[in-house]
């Protein structure tokens, strides 16, 4: 059964397609990126950029099934656009069935624009008369977590607008699952959630941190104006920091305190907890 997966020179597309290497022949396995690299793990390589829509047809062409990893472009309204053209390519190429990867963003009630591009791609999913679909909502990464961390070190001080719990999962593990899911049957109609196996406090995570480098680290709750203040310091573009602040925003609302076993039951292994993916990484 051929199988496409976009995104294919990423990190997570590159985890997903070593998953899959052991049970699939590398001639099933389509890897579609802007930039194919003959290299990747002895998959077929095809060229295809979201921005350009007329090549994903070509990409998806004889696909029975394709995995959707969006792009890392997080501008406004970039990631919605994408999907929901990668969509309509899938569609008037015949491909089957689709497995999206979206995320917890679309549980906000008052969802940022990347949860409205979630959500977005998850109805244009559901419109697109496509057969198979599956959905697969992924849950904050917890290496991004880390990345977000290292500048706080300097400080001892991680700040948030209020507390809050959030479901951390790695990236290994989403790869896991979603691998899990290209190799197995009975996902139509269905929506995951990949979740960390904990939802962890904002007091919870300062802790994970000074355990793990023996430094002191709090969680300290700020007003929305100092926190813009301490992510401009850091040098984050300006579009970043309101995406940032929105999350917060989301992670207060309880958009990623959600727990599932849907993990374990796709890859049958059980997620990293928060504090394994720090260690390894901060260590």
């Amino acid at each position: 059964m051929k199988t496409g997966i976009t995104g294919a020179t990423g990190q997570l597309g590159l985890a997903v397609i070593e998953g899959v290497l052991g049970s699939m022949a590398p001639a099933d396995i389509v890897a579609i990126s802007r930039n194919p690299q003959p290299s990747v793990l002895g998959a077929v390589q095809r060229y295809g950029d979201y921005d350009a829509p007329e090549t994903l047809i070509g990409a998806f062409s004889g696909l029975e099934r394709l995995l959707i990893i969006p792009g890392p472009d997080l501008r406004p309204g970039v990631i919605g656009r994408q999907l929901a053209a990668t969509i309509a390519a899938a569609k008037q190429a015949g491909v089957g069935h689709v497995f999206l990867l979206s995320a917890a963003h679309v549980r906000a009630t008052n969802a940022s624009d990347l949860g409205t591009s979630y959500r977005l791609a998850e109805q244009a999913l559901a419109d697109s008369g496509i057969a198979g679909q599956t959905v697969l909502r992924m849950n904050f990464f917890a290496e991004t977590f880390v990345e977000l961390t290292a500048m706080a070190l300097p400080s001892g001080a991680m700040l948030g607008l209020a507390e809050n719990r959030v479901a951390f999962v790695s990236r290994s593990d989403v790869a896991a699952a979603l691998a899990g899911a290209l190799l197995t049957q009975g996902h139509a109609g269905r929506t995951y959630e990949l979740t960390g196996p904990a939802s962890v406090s904002g007091a919870e995570r300062a802790a994970v941190i000074a355990g793990v480098t023996g430094k002191s680290m709090a969680y300290r709750i700020v007003t929305e104006d100092v926190l813009l203040a301490s992510l401009a310091q850091a040098g984050l573009p300006e579009f970043l920091l309101a995406s940032f602040v929105h999350m917060q925003q989301t992670f207060i609302e309880g958009a990623f305190d959600i727990v599932s076993g849907d993990i374990a039951a796709l890859s049958g292994r059980q997620p990293q907890a928060l504090q394994a993916v720090v260690a390894r990484s901060l260590r």
